[in-house]
């Protein structure tokens, strides 16, 4: 299965934002990788600023350029303003969903989960990361994964309600997905008219 299994590291470098999740090296080296990535001063062009914007919100959510595209695609034949719709197609993912309910310590980790069918909606096992979850769906974790101490540790002191979509259940070890997320209730810092604008060139 396609996925970016490259050097985390120098991608969280290069965007100056922890893109995989905590990363210390941030904390020593806040500047882009490179031989020259302490001095770099280059003025970048509008082409370069959108899709630096556009790199930036696939190596978050984990998709490569296709799936991306057909995303995009998909969110600009939606009622709506196309760069919301497109964060919230994201945003209702199946892997993203799981690591926003805290199962998960990062969006890669949520991943290999829901790869490893730990994960149900609705009560039945899905092993497609990029599963469409929609409003009303519950997801959970299996039954025989609940006992998973990677799980346990991750739901340890999470506060659940950082996300107004999602409800969690205590009971079922999962959450209902009660809505799409409005634009301010989203964290990711990406601007995403400029991923609409490098597209509509």
């Amino acid at each position: 299965m396609a996925r970016y299994t490259g050097p985390k590291t120098k991608i969280a470098r290069k965007f100056g934002e922890p893109i995989f999740g905590e990363d210390k090296v941030l904390s020593k080296k806040n500047y882009p990788p490179g031989q020259h990535g302490a001095n770099r001063r280059r003025k970048t062009s509008e082409y370069g600023v959108q899709l630096k914007e556009k790199q930036k919100a696939k190596y978050t959510y984990g998709v490569l350029e296709r799936q991306f595209r057909n995303l995009f695609d998909k969110a600009a034949r939606t009622k709506g303003i196309t760069g919301e719709v497109l964060l919230q197609l994201l945003e209702s993912r199946l892997d993203n969903v799981v690591y926003r309910l805290g199962l998960a310590p990062s969006r890669p980790a949520a991943r290999q989960l829901v790869l490893h069918k730990h994960i149900t909606v609705n009560g039945d096992v899905v092993n497609i990361p990029s599963y469409h979850v929609r409003p009303g769906d519950v997801v959970a974790v299996r039954e025989k994964s609940k006992s998973l101490e990677v799980i346990a540790d991750c739901l340890a002191g999470f506060n659940h309600s950082k996300y107004p979509w999602i409800e969690w259940d205590e009971s079922v070890k999962g959450g209902r997905f009660l809505h799409m997320p409005a634009r301010e209730d989203i964290p990711e810092t990406i601007k995403e008219q400029l991923i609409v604008e490098l597209y509509s060139k």
